[in-house]
């Protein structure tokens, strides 16, 4: 943690949400005139596409059919760590670019599934990190120490798959028997490598259908805001206004003494009211330090 060069950590699994959370900071970012350093978990995996698929067989053939991209061994944490350290120190450091699909080859030049060249960090106010690792802990490596604000992005299981079903059929162009396998192969490290990680997290936003999601294979849609409540627990809740919190926010209430449920159609305004004062206490203190 660095109150010179503050770091927002946001952790989800694939199909969470996180990208879209990502937005909502971004339209904090530009309203409250933050300049932002951005980070995108897949840029920090291990390998390319081609050569991921690879390291998967040869993990199957040592009897070993469950290695994903949720593994640590699968991502450069070690390298990530250091990213945050350096940033934390002196407000420098390095990512790069994974390039997902044609649009992004086109952006970037270079070819679908594989990774841009390194490039170093713009002058910025905070680093902004999205992604499957942000609050890591290993043997090898604690990235949660180092960041100043983290939050995770946690859809109940049943949904999270809904959302990574339609997302991988729509715009990879995957099956629905491909992703289900997917699924099932990335479960084990699902639960070592992820959910550990919601418990290093300040704030976690999970939402909840309140519709019938119980074969999430079969769903013809992904359920709406407006048929969603979203629960947002806080590790310390000292100094969470919440009688605010509820009276801007219509239809939420309390549920445990640290965590409060809204709407799901009301989860923009409901960061936007959290997040804004942590993200400019945090812009504060490195002012006062500078």
């Amino acid at each position: 943690m660095s109150a010179r060069h503050p770091i927002i950590s946001i952790t989800g699994s694939s199909g969470a949400g996180t990208t879209s959370v990502k937005r909502i900071f971004e339209q904090i970012f530009r309203r409250e005139k933050v300049r932002a350093a951005f980070i995108e978990g897949d840029a920090f995996h291990r390998y390319d596409r081609a050569a991921m698929k690879i390291k998967v067989a040869e993990e199957k053939d040592k009897g070993n059919p469950n290695f994903t991209h949720f593994h640590a061994e699968a991502n450069e944490l070690e390298i990530l760590e250091s990213v945050f350290e350096e940033y934390g120190r002196k407000g420098t450091g390095r990512t790069r670019h994974y390039v997902h699909d044609e649009e992004e080859a086109e952006r970037y030049g270079t070819p679908p599934g594989t990774f841009t060249e390194w490039e170093h960090f713009p002058e910025s106010d905070l680093l902004f990190y999205e992604g499957l690792h942000g609050c890591a802990v290993t043997e090898e490596v604690n990235l949660a120490q180092h960041a100043d604000l983290k939050i995770g992005v946690v859809p109940v299981i049943n949904l999270e798959w809904i959302q990574k079903i339609h997302r991988d059929r729509s715009t990879r162009g995957y099956t629905t028997e491909a992703i289900m396998d997917v699924i099932l192969r990335r479960m084990p490290d699902y639960v070592r490598y992820i959910v550990p990680q919601f418990s290093q997290t300040n704030i976690n936003f999970q939402r909840v259908p309140i519709v019938d999601t119980s074969n999430p294979f079969i769903a013809r849609w992904i359920p709406t805001p407006d048929e969603s409540m979203l629960v947002i627990r806080f590790a310390n809740p000292r100094g969470i206004d919440f009688p605010y919190l509820l009276s801007m926010i219509h239809d939420s209430f309390m549920s445990r003494a640290n965590s409060i449920v809204v709407p799901g159609n009301k989860l923009d305004l409901a960061m936007q009211l959290i997040l804004t004062p942590l993200i400019l206490q945090l812009i504060e203190r490195k002012r006062r330090m500078s």
